[in-house]
């Protein structure tokens, strides 16, 4: 019998998440590029009652990202897209981060399309860093929101010599991701489907441990210390936000960037008026 089938890629708390609220009755297929990790995740949600089918993928590789939609379609049409996979900036180079966070959500949002069900929806995680940088010219938000996925990492601002660290590689991946759902959102829409954006603060997750106990572990607790909220968020309160986006309460939606944070781009921002 053929189900609506769930895409999940990033076998991480978030995914998971945002899986369990809304992947019931559903065939999820579950990416990562560790399967061992992949394995662990659809073990939880199957005793829980799911059917999920892990999969081995790379989401840098166009081609791996293609063998995931292909098995999926074998199950049913693909209703709905998560993508919570992305790579830490105390885990990774410039290069790495680019490729996986930047290039590869961009292909993953762009073949998804290509395929995704009439009343399909999905959404992609980014972060919060993508609020923290310098604006950008017109000219470079319009590159990383249309230039065509195989030639974005041409860009001349997105080469590793410009730059500085892997930090501002993190964020520009991330508002890549912003201006490339809002992109996509127009050619998703032709085919009735919708796509929006999640830009997370500090999620408490195995990742997010790992950076307090890292090189940026202080900066990540006073931050979240200073926040209006006072505290890092769940993953639960991510997959709050995408419950609404992915619901039919949220059928108006799409091409959006929600910011949940706890507040603590606000703090960055306007935190010292006092």
């Amino acid at each position: 019998m053929s189900k609506d089938v769930m895409l999940v890629i990033g076998a991480g708390q978030i995914s998971m998440a945002i899986a369990r609220r809304i992947g019931y009755g559903k065939k999820i297929i579950l990416g990562d590029k560790n399967l061992s990790n992949a394995d662990k995740i659809a073990e939880t949600m199957e005793n829980a009652g799911f059917d999920v089918e892990t999969f081995e993928m790379d989401l840098s590789s166009r081609d791996s990202i293609r063998s995931m939609i292909d098995q999926a379609q074998k199950y049913g049409e693909i209703k709905f897209l998560v993508n919570g996979a992305g790579l830490s900036p105390s885990q990774a180079s410039i290069e790495a981060i680019l490729k996986v966070d930047l290039y590869g959500t961009a292909v993953l949002l762009e073949e998804v399309g290509k395929v995704i069900a009439d009343g399909g929806t999905g959404v992609t995680i980014s972060s919060q860093s993508g609020f923290r940088m310098p604006a950008l010219t017109p000219e470079q938000d319009q590159q990383l929101a249309c230039t065509p996925t195989d030639e974005l990492l041409n860009l001349d601002f997105l080469q590793p010599s410009n730059v500085e660290n892997t930090l501002k590689a993190y964020q520009l991946a991330k508002r890549c991701n912003e201006k490339r759902v809002m992109a996509e959102a127009v050619k998703w829409g032709k085919r009735g489907a919708r796509i929006n954006d999640i830009a997370p603060g500090i999620i408490v997750t195995p990742l997010a441990i790992d950076e307090f106990n890292g090189i940026r572990g202080d900066f990540y607790k006073k931050m979240f210390a200073k926040s209006p909220a006072g505290r890092p968020g769940t993953a639960d309160e991510i997959a709050n936000v995408a419950e609404l986006l992915m619901s039919d309460r949220g059928a108006f939606i799409t091409g959006s960037t929600f910011l949940a944070d706890g507040g603590a781009t606000a703090d960055f921002y306007y935190g010292n008026q006092d």
